[in-house]
């Protein structure tokens, strides 16, 4: 189970009273989830008008930070294209899996000084994280333009006969060149047409030099086969040959034309290799980054819903429960039961949503007596 819930209610006597209910409501009596403390610092409160629009702050915030984070991991699982297993590995967060950086969870002091009030911290993240995404943008714009010319080189030398690029398969002694009456054309014909095309290909048009026809190349289905003839019979020996279901390639050799594509793909492919490595390095780098902003982004959401629903002076216990995914309902029941002392506004809400009158949608959906916030660990696309 990768999902967490977020949680905080007001310290009893002390927090650990608040802790040690917790404990025994949801682990120790039935196994409804793994439970941590979530340290939060002491931050400074400031005035209740600017919590009460840092709040709202805080939640647009925290939406464009989770959408960044998913961003980042679901490029690096583009990028690790051959390799999609090593994604996970390189989704780390101060060098740990994200759900021991969460379980285990420290503010960082060094990035978000908590003498700084509040409003300030949440722009320092901010900016740190716009700063992710355009970098992202930008990076990411590059590479793909690189990959994507790569692969529609990759497209052209593969493929069927009819369409693929032939540079690759033929060479220069398969052609008459230089000749002012003479030509060598490429024609696919399928595989079941062989011998057909042994019988008829020097009567489908006159001056078909005899004997001059060599296979080249076969796929699955076809054959490339090279003809020669003189240049005035073209047009009517396409036109014969079609009607045979021989196709006639449009191809002239031009050994200065392919040796510029085989060198063009050359060197797409060697540089979306030296990219490849810084890539995905920054991407570890600023995966972790993102992750761990988000996360404090969470904590300060906590703390300011906390002080806002639980009152001055700041006295609350945040804790992070991991679900056991066949109880979840259960552990809500249980801590509806421990809690909606704290807000009866929260029972009339949670009772309206279980009676689901049809065309009533409450967008208060996730509204709990206790301060609550989901996190969601597992932050790629099921591909």
């Amino acid at each position: 189970m990768t999902e967490f819930w977020l949680i905080s209610a007001p310290g009893e006597k002390t927090c650990q009273q608040t802790w040690d209910k917790l404990m025994m409501a949801t682990t120790r009596t039935n196994n409804l989830s793994t439970n941590h403390k979530f340290n939060i610092p002491d931050l400074k409160v400031g005035t209740l008008d600017v919590l009460v629009g840092l709040s709202d702050e805080l939640a647009k915030l925290s939406t464009f930070v989770e959408s960044v984070v998913k961003k980042l991991a679901q490029y690096m699982a583009d990028v690790l294209e051959d390799s999609r297993d090593k994604v996970q590995e390189n989704l780390l967060a101060n060098g740990v899996d994200l759900v021991t950086y969460l379980t285990r969870f420290q503010w960082d002091m060094a990035k978000y000084p908590i003498k700084q009030s509040l409003k300030n911290i949440s722009e320092i993240i901010s900016k740190q994280v716009t700063q992710i995404d355009n970098d992202l943008k930008a990076r990411a714009s590059a590479y793909n333009n690189l990959k994507g010319n790569l692969q529609n080189l990759e497209r052209k030398n593969a493929g069927s006969l009819l369409t693929r690029s032939l540079a690759d398969i033929v060479k220069k002694e398969d052609f008459v060149l230089d000749s002012e009456y003479l030509i060598t054309l490429l024609v696919v014909v399928p595989k079941v047409s062989y011998a057909d095309w042994q019988k008829t290909y020097e009567t489908l048009a006159e001056m078909v030099v005899p004997r001059s026809t060599n296979l080249l190349f076969e796929d699955q289905d076809s054959g490339l086969f090279s003809v020669t003839l003189f240049r005035k019979a073209i047009d009517d020996f396409r036109h014969k040959a079609r009607e045979n279901k021989f196709i006639v390639r449009d191809f002239q050799y031009n050994e200065e034309e392919m040796k510029a594509d085989k060198e063009e793909m050359t060197r797409l492919s060697t540089d979306k290799k030296k990219q490849f490595g810084p890539l995905v390095r920054w991407l570890k780098v600023n995966f972790s980054e993102a992750f761990i902003a988000w996360i404090h982004i969470k904590a300060l959401r906590v703390f300011v819903e906390s002080v806002l629903r639980y009152g001055l002076p700041v006295n609350f216990q945040a804790m992070l429960l991991q679900p056991n995914k066949k109880n979840m309902k259960k552990l809500r029941e249980v801590l509806y039961d421990l809690y909606k002392h704290l807000d009866s506004s929260a029972a009339a809400i949670i009772d309206q949503s279980a009676m689901d009158i049809p065309g009533l949608n409450l967008s208060q959906q996730e509204y709990y007596p206790y301060v609550y916030y989901k996190i969601e660990c597992n932050l790629l696309d099921s591909k």
